[in-house]
């Protein structure tokens, strides 16, 4: 860890392992290199450690009262976007990302520092929990923890803690609605606050057309009904953009993958004994208790399978089919994608000199190191373009989430080439703008959009995956972008 603030006991050591890793990737979004985000970050972290034990002793000096804070990740998040700020005003700007300085110097950013009544209801709403209460949402819907985790943390039966979470979300939805009534608003959004009220209590109900017009131009209340409407999976979007503000989204979604990459896509928690986790003492015990007899059917399985094999010659085909078995992952759930020669420096495969396949040569004895995300029971034919050929890459396209004006989308690309870097290409067809990209940099010409790797991510192996995300707006229509390339080659879509 950079040198930080020294933790005062063991507890603050542990939660500042976790928040100063909130505040780097946050402080990453905010700024144009690594270099500046570690700066950026350091700097925010110090500030928001102060406030948080300032906060912390005063708490203490009132007897246990609660003082009006922000949670601890929220707290330092809001230190990095007002330390950004200042890096702004000081003529430090040429660090931060584009966006964010037009962000800035927007209206929208003045609400976060004007009065209290104009701030986003979303953040007034947070502040006005109890500070248990808010930890235990912010953990569990912007943090994206598993809830079991969340309520060892806190100190909460893991049996009891969804209820409890329910029961949080329902208290958060009534500070935000009498929060939205506290606001100084216009006669029309006052006259639509009881129905807004009404529709997103049930998640049956149909939002009327005038109401959906209204929400359509009025930000302030659009802001509101993401977080009244608990249902629909909207309310982590809601917290992120009204305590965050800029990149609120796009924080979200780093934080989810980096979730999934700490504790295992699938894997929530570490399992409990009952689950034959190999993990686990008792899932050892379990996978050696049964090990006999796992051996004895995968023996037999093999002994079947030589036995329907065809008998003859070993011909080059039948050599490469072997081959194509062995490099097929046993974890890859979707189509595989046939093998190339090595790709040179810029990510295209190198031409190799013509040759003789021999089937047991070490070439085909390689086998790519599988991604553990599923099972395959069998290969799948090799996907291939409008004119009959294999096709370079896979792709998949997946809207995250959407909103009257706006959407997040998804994009991965699975790669049958080693890439020594990687250019990803496509084409909307609704006039989609994109407005902000993570894990790779966007430029749009048009309909045609260009997304390029970011520096820690241009090395992909062969059959490996690549990702990115980003923010775009919209109006009419948002069909989802065509005409897929990577490096220039035509990607097939799953």
């Amino acid at each position: 860890m950079p040198d930080l603030p020294s933790p005062q006991d063991a507890t603050e050591a542990a939660l500042f392992t976790e928040c100063w890793d909130a505040a780097l990737s946050y402080a990453d979004l905010c700024t144009a290199g690594s270099a500046a985000a570690a700066e950026l970050a350091r700097e925010a972290f110090e500030q928001g450690i102060r406030e948080l034990r300032a906060a912390e002793s005063a708490t203490v000096r009132g007897h246990g009262r609660r003082s009006a804070r922000l949670p601890r990740i929220p707290l330092l998040l809001t230190a990095v976007r007002s330390t950004a700020a200042a890096w702004e005003e000081a003529g430090k700007g040429h660090k931060l990302d584009p966006d964010l300085r037009l962000w800035l110097h927007s209206d929208q950013a003045a609400r976060y520092t004007g009065p209290p009544l104009e701030r986003p209801v979303a953040l007034r709403g947070l502040r006005d929990l109890q500070h248990a209460d808010a930890e235990l949402l912010w953990l569990a819907e912007a943090e994206a923890l598993p809830l079991p985790l969340v309520a060892r943390r806190l100190g909460l039966d893991p049996a009891t803690a969804a209820d409890e979470l329910a029961q949080v979300g329902r208290m958060f939805r009534d500070r935000c609605h009498r929060n939205h009534l506290d606001s100084p608003l216009d006669a029309e959004c006052r006259s639509y606050a009881r129905l807004l009220d009404a529709v997103t209590r049930s998640p049956a109900a149909d939002t009327p057309d005038d109401l959906s017009r209204h929400l359509a131009t009025c930000h302030p209340c659009a802001e509101a009904a993401a977080c009244l409407r608990l249902h629909g999976g909207g309310l982590p979007g809601a917290l992120a953009g009204g305590v965050i503000g800029w990149g609120g989204l796009a924080y979200l979604e780093r934080r989810r993958r980096a979730a999934e990459v700490r504790l295992g896509a699938g894997r929530p928690d570490r399992a409990d004994p009952d689950t034959g986790d190999p993990a686990h003492p008792a899932g050892r015990t379990r996978i050696a208790r049964h090990g006999p007899l796992v051996a004895a059917v995968l023996v037999s399985l093999l002994a079947l399978a030589v036995s329907l094999m065809p008998f003859g010659g070993d011909t080059a085909d039948d050599g490469a089919g072997r081959a194509d078995a062995e490099r097929q992952p046993v974890a890859d759930p979707g189509p595989s994608l046939p093998a190339a020669p090595p790709a040179g420096p810029s990510g295209t495969p190198s031409p190799e000199p013509s040759r003789t396949h021999t089937p047991d040569s070490p070439a085909d004895r390689r086998i790519p190191d599988p991604e553990p995300q599923g099972t395959s029971s069998a290969t799948p034919a090799p996907e291939t373009t409008g004119r009959g050929a294999p096709a370079a890459c896979r792709v998949d396209y997946a809207l995250v989430n959407q909103w009257p004006d706006g959407f997040q989308a998804a994009v991965t690309v699975t790669t049958r080439d080693p890439l020594a870097s990687w250019r990803v290409g496509f084409t909307f067809p609704d006039g989609q703008r994109v407005t902000q990209t993570w894990d790779g940099s966007a430029h749009q010409d048009g309909a045609a959009v260009t997304v390029t790797a970011a520096d820690y991510n241009k090395s992909v192996a062969a059959g490996g995956k690549l990702a990115f995300g980003f923010l775009a707006s919209w109006s009419g229509a948002n069909r989802p972008p065509s005409g897929f390339t990577l490096n220039g080659r035509t990607c097939a879509a799953v």
